[in-house]
This record gives C-alpha cells, structure tokens and sequence, in this order.
C-alpha cells in the first residue's frame, strides 16, 4: 500500500463519511478505522465498504495509552485523521468529565503515539479534526477566521480548544507535523438523532413535539457532509504544515427558520397536510452557555485549494430526509439502544 491512514472515530457521523471517500477514492491506501463505538458509533454506517480489501475496523479506545501504542506499534502511519470526540454539547454539561477525558487525554495519547513513530524515522501527519465552537459566539456580523481568539463556552467547545492548543504545541515544540480544521455544523445522512435534523425529522416522523431552544434564533452555518469530507482529503493531502483550515458551508439559518423549512419538506415527502409538521414546534428552556451565532469563513481553503461546498441547502436536506425515511430501521436500532433513556427524558414530550 502507498499509505496507512489511520482514521479515529470512523464509525461515527463525519468519520464515517471520511473513511468512506478515503476506501473508495484512495484504493491504493490502506485505511484502518479505530472508534470504541460508544452510543453515536456505529458500524452499519460503513457495511457498503466494511469488505473492502483496503478497510481495516479496530475497536480501540483512544484513551487507554497501551491499546493506542500497539495500534501504531502493528501498522506504521503515514497519515492520523483525528475525528474520535465527544461532541454532544447537552452531554458535555451534564458529563463534563467524559469530555476532558476523550477530547483531551485521548489526543495527548495520540499525538505521543505520532510523535514516537517521527523519533523512530517515520514521517506522520496528524490532522485534527475541531469545530467552530471553540471561537465562541459572533454578533450580528462578521465571520470566524483561523485569527479569531479562541473564546469557548461549553464543556464541550473548552475540550475541544484544548486539545487544539495541544496539536499546536506538539507542531512548536517537538516538530510534529500537524494541520487543523475547524468546521461548521454538519448536517446528512447517518447523523446520529440527538442533533438538531435528525432529531427533528425523527420526531417529525413520530408526531412528537419538536423541541427548539429559547426563541430558536441562534444562527449556525450548516455543511453537507459530504462537502466535509471533501475538505478533509484536500486537506491532508495539500494542507500546509502547521497551518489552520476553516471549513464553512457559507449557509447561515436561524434554528426556527432551519425547523419550518424541515417540517414543509417532511410534510411533502409523508404526504401530511400543509403546516401539520410545525404544529409540533415546542419552544423549551434555552441550554446554558448557547452561543448565538456561528459563521466560518473558508476564504484560506478556498484560495489554497479551490475548495468550495458543493451541495445547496434546501437539495442537501431533501436528500438527508430521503435517508432517514428510506433507513427507519437504522433509526430505530440506534434509538432502542444505550440512547433510548436519554432521547425519552430530553427530547420526547407527549
């Protein structure tokens, strides 16, 4: 094989989209999936490519040092795409520690793991894979650059800032080479139901209350998935050393305008009556520390490698509703699961 990449979290949302568009477009690469398959990892997100003769899945933890070690001791890396987190920010203020945990002892684990494999002679790039949370929250203008002061505001976005911070200091200190992106919200297919579309598309599926925070005027830039993974693997192919990539969908939506739209797409495709879907819209208590807006600017991206997204809103959502309509037993399996519990007590009102 031309190359071993390492992919951590592969079994979750994006990083299953990642490992997907790394097997299929990279044959000549070997790509090894390391997730320890918590409640949001899941490996029928990749049975089209799991025989593959180039895919590889190893439950690990990245967390525990020894397995992490015998991981790189078995396959030399060339690449490390580091998208293994904890990254629901409603569980980050109820579980704080779990975060600080994965998002952070996990990264030292494998920055570490690279950084002995560059001391024996091998060259690794580890890419950090971080969000547009650890910015904080923008006014009524302007955009997040990779200059923006880093300002988080939830257990969550702090663990992510900090592991940024300590992918950087490996870069200055020790001479690891490293790149960054930070991204927007992500939205498609297999996106696990306790984020904002697929909870919403399933609740609209059950006639279950929609739960939308405060008055749902918090603004978030919303990216295909698919335009993510795109990025991604420019990204670590043509990234510059050391370098930090925003990744924007350039799609700004309030949460309340985002939940209309869904509910009249939903509406056409179960054949409902008109407005039916948002009669479900039920305003709860704001969630402390919520950011009221989040924009990227890509313009770095876009004038390095001429990335831009690819999919319009309105088609890239019909397309994510067509995919949950079309995998109800996906849906179910991952909502009778570890999640049952927590999806009743947080987001079902009857």
């Amino acid at each position: 094989m031309k190359q071993t990449v390492l992919i951590t979290g592969g079994a979750g949302f994006i990083g299953s989209h990642v490992v997907r568009r790394f097997v299929r477009n990279h044959p000549e690469y070997l790509v090894v999936n390391a997730d320890k398959l918590t409640y949001a990892g899941n490996l029928a997100n990749l049975t089209d490519i799991e025989k593959m003769p180039n895919y590889i899945f190893h439950k690990m933890d990245i967390v525990n040092r020894r397995e992490v070690d015998e991981l790189f001791e078995k396959y030399r890396f060339n690449l490390v795409i580091h998208l293994a987190a904890e990254s629901h920010v409603d569980r980050s203020i109820s579980s704080p520690d779990l975060f600080i945990h994965t998002n952070i002892l996990g990264t030292v684990n494998l920055l570490n793991a690279c950084r002995a494999q560059l001391t024996a002679g091998e060259d690794t790039l580890f890419y950090h894979i971080s969000t547009d949370e650890v910015y904080g929250s923008l006014g009524a203008e302007g955009l997040f650059t990779e200059t923006t002061p880093y300002d988080p505001r939830s257990p969550y976005s702090a663990s992510k800032a900090s592991s940024d911070h300590l992918v950087r200091a490996w870069f200055h200190t020790f001479g690891l080479p490293v790149v960054i992106s930070n991204c927007s919200n992500n939205y498609g297919p297999n996106q696990f139901p306790e984020k904002l579309i697929p909870l919403a598309i399933n609740n609209i599926i059950n006639r279950h209350e929609i739960p939308v925070y405060g008055k749902g005027e918090n603004i978030r830039d919303w990216l295909y998935v698919e335009d993510h993974a795109e990025a991604i693997d420019i990204i670590a192919h043509n990234g510059k050393r050391g370098n930090t990539y925003n990744i924007g969908g350039n799609n700004e939506w309030k949460n309340i305008d985002l939940i209309k739209l869904l509910c009249r797409v939903m509406d056409d495709k179960l054949g409902r009556r008109s407005g039916e879907s948002e009669e479900l819209i039920t305003f709860v208590k704001d969630r402390a520390g919520h950011d009221l807006r989040y924009a990227i600017d890509s313009s770095r991206l876009t004038a390095e490698t001429g990335w831009v997204p690819r999919h319009d809103f309105a088609a890239g959502l019909a397309v994510t509703a067509d995919w949950y309509l079309e995998n109800s037993r996906w849906l179910q399996d991952v909502i009778s699961g570890d999640y049952a519990s927590y999806y009743e007590e947080q987001y079902i009102k009857r």
